[in-house]
């Protein structure tokens, strides 16, 4: 008999619906995070990657887990290695959400994770998902709420994927071995720069959305402002370097190949979640 999924970071944009999706297939899932309350149709399981002594319990009966890093920690390595270690332990199947282009250079944190789960003789499948479409209700809420998004992308283009589609994505990979050592690049089917992405959003919300560019200090000025932490705001200006420079705006069949759907568009993305992007 099949033992129990393990998803850490269960109640997040991408744990959620994922949660959701190996429920539905009949899957036994723990459903891991800080509160460790239970989620529909999921036991819950008290989860702190900084606390190693959580990690037994959660993988207690587990034989395939879904291991990501919230948002807002910067210090991947740290956090993760020792995840992987206890995963590879036990022989418990990794799918892991790393980042698109972390294979550029082995000495990115997200790398040198992969290299070790790689290593580590536990089978395993990578998905680096790239921006997520998401961001724009969540990250970038306050700029669709003023009527301006800003932020630090020049005229870089990128293939937004929706959330939904890493989880669809992630499912798949947990529940067949068809997968197993590889890698997939997950990306929406087509890109946008982000006036373009503006220009979608401004349909949806019924009221103009403008994109302005602007320098890393603006833009970590403006997360600072909103309540991100000064750390992950600078994080996330050093990889919008990539986006300007044009690497997020390749697509992939990364989604397709896994799940058998083409990927959900920025504006599909946009016109479900209407509610969110409008409250």
């Amino acid at each position: 008999m099949a033992g129990k999924i393990l998803v850490l970071g269960a109640t997040g944009n991408v744990g959620t619906p994922l949660v959701k999706a190996l429920v539905a297939r009949g899957e036994s899932v723990k459903a891991a995070s800080r509160s460790g309350k239970a989620v529909a149709g999921a036991e819950g399981v008290a989860f702190d990657y900084a606390d190693p002594a959580t990690f037994g319990p959660a993988f207690e009966g587990v034989d395939r887990a879904y291991v990501m890093l919230p948002a807002g920690y910067v210090n991947a390595t740290e956090l993760l290695l020792p995840v992987i270690a206890a995963a590879a332990a036990r022989k418990v199947k990794v799918v892991f959400q790393s980042a698109i282009g972390v294979d550029a250079d082995d000495n990115i944190p997200y790398r040198q994770v992969e290299i070790a789960l790689e290593k580590s003789g536990t089978p395993y499948v990578i998905l680096r998902p790239n921006w997520f479409s998401d961001n724009f209700h969540t990250y970038w809420k306050a700029g669709v709420d003023h009527g301006t998004i800003a932020v630090a992308a020049g005229e870089g283009r990128t293939s937004f994927v929706d959330a939904r589609d890493i989880a669809d994505s992630a499912a798949a990979a947990l529940t067949s071995t068809a997968f197993d050592g590889k890698a997939f690049v997950l990306t929406g089917p087509e890109a946008h720069s982000y006036a373009e992405a503006a220009k979608i959003l401004s349909d949806v919300v019924g009221r103009p959305i403008a994109y302005q560019a602007v320098d890393d200090a603006t833009f970590v000025g403006i997360l600072t402002g909103a309540g991100v932490p000064a750390d992950y705001a600078n994080f996330l200006a050093a990889i919008l370097y990539p986006v300007r420079e044009g690497w997020t705006a390749p697509v992939t069949d990364a989604v397709e190949t896994l799940t058998g759907h083409a990927p959900r568009s920025l504006a599909t993305y946009a016109a479900d979640n209407a509610a969110a992007l409008k409250a």
